[in-house]
């Protein structure tokens, strides 16, 4: 079984996991309401991308 000869200390740890951090998703606004979305999607509020409307949306 394998064994590690020396401790692994808690400096050598973080250095490991440095990117292990969790990142905010990135936004973008959209072009037709400015609704925040994420980047290369659809608008779920309006159903706009790239200023063109690919989806119509049900209003309730």
């Amino acid at each position: 079984m394998a064994v590690p000869q020396v401790r692994t200390s808690k400096r050598m740890k973080g250095h490991r996991r440095s990117h292990h951090a969790l990142k905010p998703p990135t936004l973008v606004s959209c072009s037709n309401c400015q609704e925040l979305t994420l980047p290369h999607q659809v608008c779920a509020k309006c159903g706009h991308f790239k200023g063109k409307e690919v989806v119509q949306v049900k209003n309730f």
